[in-house]
């Protein structure tokens, strides 16, 4: 098991266990935080727990090239019954993210810990949020890490209190991103919920290739 210390780095990703658990320990700092995404790292733990970092393979990436809209879901974003803005209320929504209760879930990976480090990374223009509104409330959104640079933004959290919320308000992210001519999403791992709208499973040395290209 690869212990982290104070020092700013990882171990190689092939040291990764099968289920991609790479490290545990170090902290959620700013510059951690940032050196993970940028190399294929994300943390996820529970209360109680130590940090955990995971590299996992494979991994699951929404080319922006690829993304599809289902009909029924186009219908309802030209309805226009929910609005969509960005980073308005990162706050809110990564609050949202992590008390809305999912299927199958007892609980909340999003600990308070990383509630604080998130939002520093947002003050710090590194994090990013979507907002779905319907009639000026707050019913659907989510969060990520925003890898400019190399044209890739990393997903966290997604949250609905309103069916299609979420949906509406991730192909309204996907609309900016193609905008701004990113590359792709990293969705991290499976769901059948991303794979619907065209994410897809690849190896990792793929996914360190796609997300070290220029």
């Amino acid at each position: 098991m690869n212990i982290l210390t104070a020092a700013i780095k990882f171990p190689p990703l092939e040291s990764a266990s099968e289920d991609g658990l790479l490290a545990v320990g170090g902290d959620l700092s700013v510059a951690r935080l940032l050196l993970a995404y940028q190399s294929g790292i994300f943390p996820w733990y529970e209360n109680g727990q130590p940090i955990l970092w995971w590299s996992p393979d494979p991994r699951m990436v929404l080319k922006i090239a690829d993304f599809k809209v289902s009909k029924s879901l186009r219908k309802v974003i030209r309805s226009e019954i929910f609005t969509v803005t960005f980073n308005q209320e990162f706050s809110k929504v990564i609050k949202h993210c992590a008390s809305v209760k999912r299927d199958g879930q007892a609980g909340t990976w999003i600990t308070s810990d990383m509630v604080e480090a998130y939002q520093k990374l947002h003050q710090l223009g590194h994090a990013i949020s979507f907002e779905v509104w319907q009639d000026n409330s707050l019913v659907g959104g989510g969060y990520g890490v925003d890898l400019p640079d190399k044209k890739v933004f990393c997903g966290e959290s997604m949250f609905s209190l309103k069916s299609n919320a979420s949906k509406v308000g991730f192909a309204a992210l996907a609309a900016n991103l193609a905008s701004k001519n990113y590359r792709f999403i990293d969705c991290q791992v499976y769901t059948e919920h991303l794979a619907r709208f065209g994410a897809k499973e690849i190896d990792r040395a793929l996914f360190i290739k796609w997300l070290n290209a220029s």
